[in-house]
């Protein structure tokens, strides 16, 4: 198995309504790792998804995430990594349940950042994502 998942019982696992938010330890074993640039809440056109809906904008970048991962042949179960940029990270951690809908029981580490603002004004997460092609 390329990718090998650790909760160390001596690390405190944050849970969010029930669900843990991110893996503390990743191993990957494979040969190559795959750089996902930070995904938006942007459809194939460009538009904005889900304005002021912070549920809505965490599942299109988690679509986005998907599309873009296919792309090299992989899922979001070949994700080892993931930095988040939200500009309200209160919000964001009110919606646990649709990060476990995108990322399943295959949590990646995972960091989480409060920015003042992304490049559009209605725009409230960003997620980059580093997967590992076997």
């Amino acid at each position: 198995m390329p990718i090998k998942r650790i909760q160390p019982d001596g690390l405190h696992q944050r849970v969010l309504k029930g669900h843990p938010v991110y893996t503390h330890v990743v191993i990957a074993s494979g040969q190559s790792l795959v750089f996902i640039a930070g995904q938006l809440a942007r459809d194939k056109d460009g538009n904005v998804v889900g304005k002021g809906d912070m549920a809505a904008q965490i599942r299109q970048v988690g679509e986005n995430l998907r599309i873009a991962l296919e792309a090299a042949g992989l899922t979001l179960k070949d994700v080892v990594k993931t930095t988040t940029y939200v500009t309200d990270i209160d919000e964001f951690f009110k919606h646990p349940d649709v990060r476990a809908e995108i990322f399943g029981q295959s949590l990646p580490t995972s960091t989480t950042v409060e920015v003042r603002r992304l490049s559009h004004p209605d725009l409230m997460v960003e997620i980059e994502a580093i997967a590992m092609l076997d």
